[in-house]
């Protein structure tokens, strides 16, 4: 029988050091390191997980990375404050928020031009795509709200008011409800996407930016508590509160749903985290300012 597919490798959007850091997982070091300047930030993977997408706001711009040779091949500059980004998976088109501009510009999956734009709510951060590359979802951290867009003709289908300053935007695999964390209420919003509605918020630590999944529960990066709060997704209770290192940004969970990687920003590691346990199991030094706001595990 085949062994699960895991995550192994964390592609680490260092800020402070302008690289792109490549982080094997198994043996607890960074592996590689790629020079990108403009203070990278965001991350997002092609659907066959070889081309890493990351967004460079004070380039500003896009920087398109070939993870096999581990080059560089494209960059692209980008009006605004380029951020949050996510790719179709059905159709490879690289969407990119413009903190600044209350857009998301389109890009091809080359990163060779941009391609059109279509207007969001204010300040948009997180990204998702549902899993048939239909509707996409934005979070407006001064909006207060999420948009959801039609893929196909890029209007715009329902704004849904959650928490305070939503950030991180996370969906489901099946695509039936996203979660953003909202930094200044200080919880997690629920979405139906169907329905288009909010149906549950979860409390969490301070500063909440992103969320991760794994197995029945949520886990969410408290930014100012070091913490990651964990919930289950049935009930939308609170499990428990993991201590990690400093200003915890970036999480996702590995393939096989057994750990969480976190990006701490403060710290300057990643915390590695059994996702049945609860218990940070390893932390691996990264260059400065790891970020990973995105898609980072491969």
């Amino acid at each position: 029988m085949a062994a699960p597919a895991r995550a192994d490798e964390a592609l680490i959007t260092a800020q402070g050091a302008n690289a792109l850091a490549i982080v094997d997982l198994d043996a607890g070091a960074v592996v590689g390191q790629i020079a990108l300047d403009g203070a990278p930030a965001g991350i997002a993977l092609s659907p066959d997980r070889k081309t890493a997408y990351v967004t460079r706001p004070e380039g500003p711009g896009l920087a398109v990375v070939d993870l096999v040779t581990r080059t560089v091949t494209t960059t692209l500059a980008l009006p605004g404050g380029p951020l949050g980004i996510a790719v179709n998976p059905k159709t490879g088109l690289v969407y990119v928020a413009d903190w600044y501009g209350s857009r998301v510009f389109v890009v091809p999956a080359d990163g060779s031009r941009l391609e059109t734009e279509f207007q969001v709510g204010a300040s948009p951060s997180g990204i998702a795509v549902t899993p048939d590359g239909a509707t996409i979802l934005v979070a407006n951290r001064e909006g207060d709200s999420v948009s959801i867009v039609d893929a196909a003709t890029l209007a715009l289908k329902r704004t849904i008011p959650v928490g305070r300053h939503p950030f991180g935007l996370t969906l489901d695999a099946a695509g039936l409800r996203a979660y953003t964390a909202n930094v200044t209420s200080n919880d997690v919003s629920v979405i139906d996407v169907a329905a288009g509605t909010e149906v549950g918020r979860v409390t969490t630590g301070e500063r909440p930016y992103v969320v991760a999944l794994a197995g029945n529960r949520g886990f969410v990066t408290d930014q100012y508590a070091g913490t990651v709060s964990v919930f289950n997704l049935q009930t939308l209770t609170n499990v428990a509160a993991i201590e990690v290192g400093d200003h915890p940004e970036g999480i996702a969970a590995t393939r096989d749903g057994t750990g969480l990687v976190v990006a701490n920003w403060g710290s300057n590691t990643l915390s590695l985290v059994d996702a049945g346990t609860l218990k940070v199991t390893k932390e691996i030094p990264v260059p400065d300012g790891p970020r990973s706001f995105g898609d980072f595990l491969r």
